[in-house]
């Protein structure tokens, strides 16, 4: 049965004192009450949260904590978490930025600079109008002094030539305007139409693109808006390949982080970035993979460093 919110709001002395009376150890008070200032109860709770004991019949969470839990600890996975966003937003802007020079080039060269305003470019199950309105409006948010200028000197605004658009285009959009290009259209002796082109670039058959595209745009959301990735259940997760490679056991499962940093070195890989990201990485995750608990929370399988994806 629903019922009204009713807790009340805790000064930072009264939050640290209850994560005490639960059974957390708190070393050093003041720099516990510093981050309790600077991060906020609210969200480093996501980070203790696996250290609270669970309910033997219902599994669900308890306010106690396990024996041994350590402010520290929860602190040092909330710091983790930062770098491997920072990490995955690196990877992920290199491979953003492709997908946009792809998409421009081949959009711009086979239907001229304002062919993606035309729906007959795209399948007929696409919704082309809510897409181009979508468009106009990220143009219209733009500051960018390119922008400015266009608006000042041609009559079209807040229509753009598609260089211009990719430029402001956020990656949501470039994930919906490739995914409803139609796959039908040759342009090539061998049959390929830009759809194709594109996912050729970086070795991929278009509908993995398609499911990549959405999957990273969904987790560059999270990442810019600041929220935990490490274990999180990927809402939009891409789909399972049939290559063993990508499926249990060598790969536990597609619905945590680890599936998407392969993903990510499989498509800087055709970049010629994924060397030295792929180190930078392995860094940052050794020392959380050598517990078992947190290897499992993001999907890592035991011999991650000779997965035959990774190394």
């Amino acid at each position: 049965m629903l019922q009204p919110y009713t807790k009340p709001a805790l000064t930072y002395a009264e939050q640290l004192l209850k994560l005490q009376s639960n059974g957390m150890i708190i070393s050093d008070e003041p720099a516990a009450l510093r981050a309790l200032a600077s991060i906020s109860y609210y969200r480093l709770s996501a980070y203790w949260h696996p250290f609270r004991l669970r309910d033997t019949q219902t599994n669900a969470a308890l306010d106690a904590f396990e024996a041994g839990s350590r402010f520290e600890d929860a602190i040092a996975l909330y710091e983790f978490d930062q770098q491997l966003r920072s990490l995955v937003l690196s990877a992920i802007e290199h491979i953003e930025v492709a997908v946009r020079t792809q998409f421009t080039y081949h959009l711009a060269h086979q239907h001229g600079a304002f062919g993606y305003m035309q729906a007959k470019h795209f399948h007929p199950q696409f919704n082309h109008a809510d897409w181009v309105k979508k468009l106009a409006e990220e143009a219209t948010r733009s500051k960018d002094a390119f922008i400015l200028h266009y608006k000042s000197k041609y009559t079209n605004y807040p229509t753009l030539p598609i260089w211009m658009l990719t430029e402001v285009m956020s990656l949501g959009s470039l994930s919906q305007g490739y995914k409803g290009l139609r796959n039908d259209v040759k342009i090539t002796p061998s049959g390929e139409g830009s759809k194709q082109i594109i996912a050729t670039h970086f070795g991929l058959h278009y509908k993995k693109l398609e499911a990549w595209l959405h999957t990273l745009s969904y987790v560059r959301n999270v990442c810019a808006h600041h929220s935990r990735l490490w274990n999180r259940d990927l809402a939009i997760r891409p789909d399972q390949q049939k290559d063993r490679n990508w499926l249990p056991p060598l790969t536990p499962r597609n619905d945590r982080v680890f599936y998407v940093l392969l993903v990510l070195r499989n498509m800087l890989q055709s970049l010629g970035k994924a060397d030295p990201w792929t180190a930078q990485m392995t860094q940052l995750l050794e020392p959380v993979c050598e517990s078992k608990r947190w290897r499992s929370a993001m999907g890592v399988p035991d011999a991650w460093k000779t997965h035959p994806l990774w190394g």
